[in-house]
């Protein structure tokens, strides 16, 4: 099944653009140029089920045998978001179908609020952490990978089964319980009073939006705190 929203649209159908007013010239000697109103460009998003392409990435990168989804109840959410310099980007994130559609509403949410988002795309392959991942500046929103929960080696984590969202993870870091953090270029970020674009807040629209379809946010946590991670089921 495909589904396409688009803003102020009914969620089955996109938006179909409409012509602004014109706009009015002077005379001139040369050439005339035609005076074109482009209307802003509003979200698009859709649903899809994993096809043979988006398989053959996944495979070996973010699911393996033994993960504890099958490929097959997986789900593409194809969502606009604005990055940092407000242009329209796309990306993918891939979740289980029983979010799928939760997952899409809530990016329009995002969109329409002008919420920035650096990159949204598939994570890479995980790895064992290295001491020169220290070093990383990556700032990937994304969705599914089948692998161990971050400090747990030996529990998944909820990305493993299509559960969970990171969302601009330079900006809002994993904090350990003693205040420490996985990588040099988030430490400015563990204080929490600032108000930087991509930070999440209690109460924003990011935690609000996903409050609303059920899910937690890690930045409520007790002891440590994941402010990048949503989940449904709060871990």
């Amino acid at each position: 099944m495909l589904l396409v929203i688009g803003c102020g649209a009914a969620p089955t159908s996109s938006p179909s653009p409409k012509a602004g007013p014109a706009i009015e010239t002077r005379p001139s000697t040369t050439a005339p140029q035609p005076s074109i109103a482009t209307p802003a460009p509003g979200f698009v998003g859709w649903v899809e089920p994993i096809d043979a392409a988006l398989r053959e990435q996944l495979v070996g990168r973010n699911w393996h045998p033994g993960c504890p989804v099958a490929i097959g109840d997986l789900r593409l959410v194809q969502v606009g978001y604005r990055n940092f310099h407000g242009e329209v980007r796309s990306g993918p994130l891939v979740v289980h179908e029983d979010v799928a559609e939760d997952v899409l509403w809530i990016f329009k949410q995002l969109f329409r609020a002008r919420f920035p988002i650096h990159r949204i795309g598939l994570p890479p392959r995980y790895r064992p952490p290295r001491p020169e991942d220290r070093m990383s500046t990556r700032n990937l929103s994304s969705s599914f990978n089948c692998r161990p929960a971050t400090g747990n080696p030996d529990s998944l984590s909820h990305h493993s089964y299509g559960w969970a969202i990171d969302i601009n993870p330079l900006q809002n870091p994993y904090v350990r319980s003693d205040g420490t953090v996985l990588r040099r270029a988030v430490k400015p970020y563990r204080d929490r009073t600032r108000r930087r674009p991509g930070m999440i807040h209690p109460g924003d629209v990011v935690v609000r939006s996903f409050e609303r379809i059920g899910w937690e946010w890690g930045g409520n946590w007790q002891t440590l705190k994941d402010y990048m991670h949503f989940s449904l089921t709060g871990r």
